[in-house]
C-alpha cells in the first residue's frame, strides 16, 4: 500500500507579519556635542528593542518590526537625545509594503495592510520637524478607485491638524511642531492611515531638538523627569559617529 502524496500547502502570506510586509525605518541621529560618540552610542544601546530587529551600518540604523514598536523606539531615542540638552537632530525614513524590500518577498499588488494607529506618548520635550509622505500607488484599486496621491496626503495633513502638530506647508514638506511624542506619532499615523488603502507607502521625518532657535525647550505639561541613565552605556553594534 502506498501513501498518497501530501496535498500541496498554500504559500504563506508574506503580508501577514510586519517584517514580511517590509515594515521598518532607517534612522540617523546627530548631537552637537564634543561628547557625541558616548551620547549616541549610549542612546542606541538603551533602546527597548522588544519586537524589533536592528541592523546598524556606517550611514544609518535599520529598525524592522510592528509599527507600534517602531513608534516606541523612535520616541525613546528622541527623548534620550533631548534630555542631554544639546542640540540634536533625527532623520527617519519609514517604509511599508515595498515590493523588492531586502527581507520582503511580497509581490506588488499584494494589497494594503491595515494596522491600528498607536496613540501618542507625550514626553514634555519640544520638537520641530519637516515631514513628507509618499503614497506609491500607481494602479487602480480593486474597487475601481483611481490613485490620487494628493488626496491621501491632504487627508494625512488634516489628521496632523487634528493632533495639533501642523504648523504650515513649506517647499516639499509639511512643518510639524509640538511635543516630541506627538510629532513622531503624527508621522506614524499619516503613514498608517494612507497605508490602509495603498500597499507601498514611505515617509520622511527630520526632527530638531533643543535648537537654539526654539523659544520653548520644554512644554508646560512635561511628565516627571526620567533618570538620565537611559543615555549611559555602550553598544557593540552602534557607530561612534552616528546613532544610525
Amino acid at each position: 500500500m502506498t501513501t498518497p502524496p501530501a496535498a500541496p500547502t498554500a504559500p504563506a502570506d508574506p503580508s501577514a507579519t510586519p517584517l514580511g510586509f517590509g515594515v521598518g525605518a532607517r534612522v540617523t541621529a546627530a548631537v552637537m556635542s564634543e561628547d557625541y560618540a558616548r551620547i549616541l552610542v549610549g542612546a542606541l544601546s538603551a533602546l527597548d528593542l522588544t519586537g524589533l530587529v536592528r541592523e546598524t551600518g556606517d550611514v544609518s540604523t535599520y529598525l524592522g518590526g510592528h509599527e507600534t514598536h517602531l513608534q516606541r523606539a523612535l520616541i525613546d531615542l528622541g527623548e534620550a537625545l533631548a534630555r542631554t540638552e544639546h542640540h540634536a537632530t533625527m532623520s527617519v525614513l519609514l517604509s511599508r509594503g515595498c515590493p523588492g524590500e531586502v527581507a520582503c518577498e511580497m509581490p506588488g499588488g499584494a494589497g494594503p495592510r491595515v494596522t491600528a494607529v498607536p496613540p501618542p506618548r507625550r514626553t514634555g520635550r519640544f520638537a520641530s520637524a519637516e515631514w513628507a509622505l509618499y503614497p506609491l500607488a500607481d494602479a487602480v484599486a480593486e474597487d475601481g478607485t483611481p490613485p490620487d496621491h494628493m488626496r491621501d496626503i491632504y487627508a494625512a495633513i488634516d489628521h496632523a491638524r487634528e493632533l495639533g502638530t501642523f504648523r504650515g506647508s513649506e517647499h516639499f514638506v509639511t512643518r510639524l511642531e509640538g511635543d516630541l511624542g506627538d510629532v513622531i506619532a503624527t508621522a506614524i499615523a499619516g503613514w498608517l492611515l494612507v497605508g490602509r488603502g495603498v500597499q507601498h507607502v514611505t515617509s520622511h521625518l527630520t526632527i530638531s531638538l533643543n535648537s537654539p532657535s526654539h523659544d520653548l525647550r520644554e512644554l508646560p505639561d512635561a511628565p516627571a523627569e526620567i533618570s538620565p541613565g537611559a543615555t549611559a552605556g555602550t553598544g557593540p553594534d552602534a557607530s561612534a559617529e552616528e546613532a544610525r
